[in-house]
């Protein structure tokens, strides 16, 4: 395997916090040693890094993890500083320095916001610092959380085209419970065969399971990044799995990369709306890369302004593609099924008659 470029690393709660809910410093010390010599042989290195709710309940002297979120996000605002100063002595002992970078998922929806997290990063990188993302945990409510970190990683690795994501935590890779019982070694596709081996997590301190590690491989797979799932108490595990000798399950990217525009449509959005289109009108988006004319679109549901981000779906219901709309919900219905002159006169004014043109536009 080559020496990849850039790869960025995740680690559970479960990987730094004990289970006696104490940090197990000799692990974080050995993870930061790993990372510190692929760092040196030229690849890029970034941490996406839980354990910032698990270090609060510990500071707080909590036994389980709170359930409301006011509890949840003062346990994350003790444990966020712990967790940096923990990161920040153990990379210096090797030389280099930790730079806290926090998001919600709104940093990544709006697309100048995306572009600025993508500069940072590529800023921190430049300066030989390892940057050590979270979610900001303390602010973050349902609407604008990633729900998990393994989510979290994967988008953090499409934005910055990652070579590889490895998802460390307390599991050993996929395991085929229904079958062998033996991890699976490598994974070519994502089938519900697949989804239907994971679970979810039984700990104190962390969330998501296998179920979210999986989701998340699915999304930076798609991205054209492979991903590795492994046990982060494993020894050298991440020069290991780079030399092909590791423990773990290896997701094979799937496909060529999408580029970079369309990669946020595809993965970084949440949609308020949908665009419904007739049956003609869905092979020329999938077939022939065409842009969506309101002559096949058959009306709208949600509510979404002209620009935003909104799902398009063919007669059945699944959802085929992603785009920005140049119509805003309200306009769809005196749009919808109707030839371009027709749409000029209804709106003379419009520079795009497409509702969707083909480069806001990626299928999914």
């Amino acid at each position: 395997m080559r020496a990849p470029k850039r790869i960025v690393v995740k680690l559970g709660t479960g990987v730094l916090i004990s289970s006696d809910g104490r940090l197990d410093v000799a692990r974080t010390a050995a993870v930061c040693a790993q990372l510190a010599g692929i760092r040196a042989s030229g690849t890029e290195v970034l941490v996406v890094s839980s354990g910032a709710v698990g270090l609060g309940m510990e500071a707080l002297g909590l036994a389980k993890r709170p359930r409301d979120l006011p509890r949840k996000q003062a346990c994350a605002a003790i444990g966020q500083g712990r967790l940096m100063q923990i990161w920040q002595e153990a990379f210096a002992d090797h030389s280099l320095t930790a730079a806290q970078v926090l998001l919600t998922h709104e940093d990544l929806r709006s697309r100048s916001r995306y572009l600025g997290v993508q500069e940072t990063l590529r800023q921190l990188i430049s300066y030989n610092a390892i940057p050590v993302i979270n979610e900001n945990d303390t602010v973050s409510a349902a609407e604008i959380k990633f729900g998990d970190n393994d989510t979290l990683s994967a988008m953090v690795a499409s934005l910055m085209e990652a070579d590889y994501l490895f998802i460390l935590s307390t599991a050993p890779g996929l395991i085929d419970l229904k079958g062998t019982g033996r991890i699976v070694p490598v994974v070519d596709k994502i089938t519900p065969e697949i989804e239907a081996m994971a679970g979810g997590t039984t700990s104190e301190t962390a969330v998501g399971g296998m179920v979210s590690k999986i989701s998340a491989a699915k999304l930076a797979t798609g991205a054209g990044c492979g991903v590795f799932i492994a046990s982060g108490a494993e020894p050298e595990i991440v020069p290991r799995l780079l030399a092909g000798t590791g423990p773990g399950t290896f997701f094979v990217p799937s496909g060529l990369r999408l580029d970079a525009k369309k990669r946020w449509l595809a993965y970084y959005q949440r949609p308020t709306g949908t665009l419904h289109i007739s049956g003609p009108a869905v092979p020329a988006l999938r077939e022939q890369g065409r842009s969506l004319l309101a002559v096949g679109v058959t009306g709208a549901t949600g509510l979404f302004a002209a620009g935003e981000v909104v799902n398009i779906a063919g007669p059945d219901g699944s959802v085929i593609a992603r785009g920005e709309s140049a119509f805003a919900s309200a306009e769809i219905a005196a749009v919808a099924g109707q030839k371009g002159d027709q749409v000029r006169l209804l709106y003379p004014r419009r520079a795009r008659l497409e509702v969707v043109h083909r480069n806001d536009l990626v299928l999914l």
